[in-house]
């Protein structure tokens, strides 16, 4: 399986900033593996911004080889939490690959209409932070993107790509939890 410290240190290569990892303590957590942690980047020379990233969340799940991360504004330890939530449904519910779409049961932040997460290719980043290879396997990196219940359904009817070009034509503020919606 692959390793969790050069995971970081790819992480770490892309973002250009150290990590601290933080663990959750409450909630599902005795169905994630072990050694699963949520790592908080701090603003830095690539991003002016918060970095959550989930670290181990598909430990020994071969089929389902996803890392996810999300973007913040302010530094908020309920990401990590919402973090650790959504790796407990890939592993225990449903996998999460690329295009789904995912029910927080709550505002992503503060009193945000957006309480889904949509996941998507790490845009921001690009293939050299998505894609982590070892041993001849890939894992990706995605992008978990906040979206409103409005913007999953349309996904849900006009499929994920008219959903990026409606982020792409309103200009996502992907970090501002009061952002209007772009559908």
């Amino acid at each position: 399986m692959y390793d969790l410290t050069e995971l970081q240190q790819h992480l770490q290569k892309n973002w250009q900033v150290e990590a601290q990892p933080v663990l959750w303590q409450s909630g599902p957590t005795e169905k994630l593996d072990a050694a699963f942690r949520v790592l908080e980047f701090p603003p830095g020379p690539v991003h002016a911004m918060w970095i959550y990233s989930t670290l181990g969340m598909s430990l020994n799940r071969p089929e389902d080889l996803v890392e996810l991360h999300i973007f913040s504004d302010k530094q908020d330890a309920t990401l990590v939490e919402l973090l650790t939530v959504v790796a407990s449904y890939h592993r225990n519910g449903l996998p999460l690959g690329l295009h789904h779409t995912v029910n927080f049961g709550r505002p992503w932040q503060d009193n945000s209409a957006a309480s889904f997460g949509f996941v998507s290719l790490p845009y921001l980043d690009g293939e050299g932070l998505e894609v982590f290879e070892w041993e001849g396997k890939h894992l990706h990196n995605l992008w978990l993107i906040p979206i409103t219940e409005e913007e999953r359904d349309y996904k849900i009817n006009n499929g994920w790509d008219a959903l990026e070009e409606a982020f792409e034509t309103r200009q996502l503020q992907y970090t501002n939890p009061y952002r209007p919606d772009c559908v």
